[in-house]
């Protein structure tokens, strides 16, 4: 299939241009309307006022990792599925401004309600990891485990930071959707259900999750490439495998390695390595602490005064926590400036503009996710809110 994943297509060059959609990839490019100069002065006024004019009928969510000048007008702040949840819990909100990325806007649409219309400020705010997962491409990994005679006994599991499609598949195959505060408890559900697992896109959270959290080891894990035949393994390969992880990585968290903690701990002798569990399995080896985006918050709220702290994800977040706690040393893991580059994608002229398009009467980019897939979709959501 010719597309974004096939490097030097002239499909590559148009999405990086800002042109063009792939049908393969969760993200759309297209931003109809005029957009606000970003250096209008007025900017935080026309929010303001674009926000008040809609009052209850408009309900904002930022992530943790957007922009501190779109940070500033969200009701509600967190990570992507707590932001879905709070989607989901305000029934009266007629529309959901959803400032994150694509796939978290359609985990919102998936459970709000049908009268309520989730909108993405920029459709171009996509996410790499759930685009390294297509459905495609997951339907004929579900062949290859087929043919070698293993798909019965293997439970699909999917990590929130994926399409609805790939949610969808992972329902129907009696699956489950983990974030990464409970892949731990997702993966021991999966292995009271079957004998092996698929995870889905990301390898690093699954094999973290694998080896420091269940006990397993490295051997245990294999890695499923889906641009090679049978995924570059081999049938035995495949059967002897507890489970098969999916060539998948963030973008940001699989910048950091090993060397970065290194150096930390060569100048600061005393800091503490935190680091999201998205990262490569020898940095969450090497760290002090791992956990998700709300334990990362956590962790620093508790911490003492004037201890030192080297954070390994996104740097809007780990910027703003050192604003937030002056009194402790908190630091970005890598020397190299590492943001969320489509998550930043939403900035404060298209929130403007998809505000003052509310108040005129316009819905702008509405992001819907089919009947059935939702549904599907759904079902591995719910499995994972039922578990203990």
């Amino acid at each position: 299939m010719t597309g974004f994943n096939e490097p030097g297509s002239t499909q590559t060059a148009l999405l990086l241009l800002g042109r063009g959609t792939d049908a393969g990839s969760e993200r759309g490019v297209d931003c109809p309307g005029e957009l606000p100069a970003p250096s209008d002065p007025d900017l935080v006024e026309r929010a303001r006022a674009a926000k008040e004019a809609l009052g209850g009928n408009v309900f904002i969510l930022g992530h943790h990792y957007q922009r501190d000048e779109v940070i500033q007008f969200a009701d509600v702040t967190g990570d992507s599925f707590k932001l879905a949840q709070q989607a989901a819990a305000r029934p009266d909100a007629e529309y959901i401004l959803f400032c994150g990325v694509h796939f978290m806007a359609e985990s919102a649409d998936i459970l709000t309600g049908p009268h309520q219309q989730v909108i993405l400020p920029d459709l171009a705010a996509g996410c790499s990891m759930a685009d390294m997962a297509t459905a495609s491409q997951v339907e004929q990994c579900w062949e290859d485990l087929q043919r070698v005679g293993i798909a019965d006994v293997t439970v699909p599991v999917t990590y929130m930071n994926s399409t609805a499609a790939i949610k969808g598949f992972v329902g129907r195959e009696g699956g489950i959707v983990c974030t990464s505060s409970n892949a731990e408890r997702a993966l021991r559900w999966a292995y009271d259900q079957g004998e092996k697992v698929l995870f889905l896109p990301d390898q690093h959270l699954g094999r973290n999750t694998m080896v420091r959290e269940l006990g397993y080891s490295l051997e245990d894990c294999v890695l499923y490439n889906p641009h090679k035949p049978n995924g570059g393994l081999t049938d035995e390969e495949l059967r002897n495998a507890k489970i098969i992880l999916w060539k998948g990585h963030c973008s940001v968290h699989g910048r950091f390695t090993l060397e970065c903690v290194e150096e930390m701990r060569r100048v600061d002798p005393e800091v503490n390595i935190m680091v999201h569990p998205e990262c490569k399995h020898e940095v969450v080896a090497a760290a002090d602490y791992v956990g998700s985006t709300e334990y990362i918050i956590r962790q620093l709220e508790a911490a003492p005064a004037g201890s030192s702290w080297a954070v390994g994800t996104e740097l809007n977040l780990v910027r703003r926590l050192a604003n937030r706690f002056p009194d402790k040393k908190i630091s970005f893991l890598d020397k190299t400036v590492c943001y969320c580059s489509t998550m930043n994608r939403i900035d404060l002229p298209h929130l403007v503009w998809a505000l003052e398009e509310l108040v005129a009467g316009r819905v702008p980019n509405t992001i819907t996710v089919d009947a059935a897939t939702a549904a599907y979709a759904r079902e591995a959501l719910d499995r994972m809110l039922a578990l203990p």
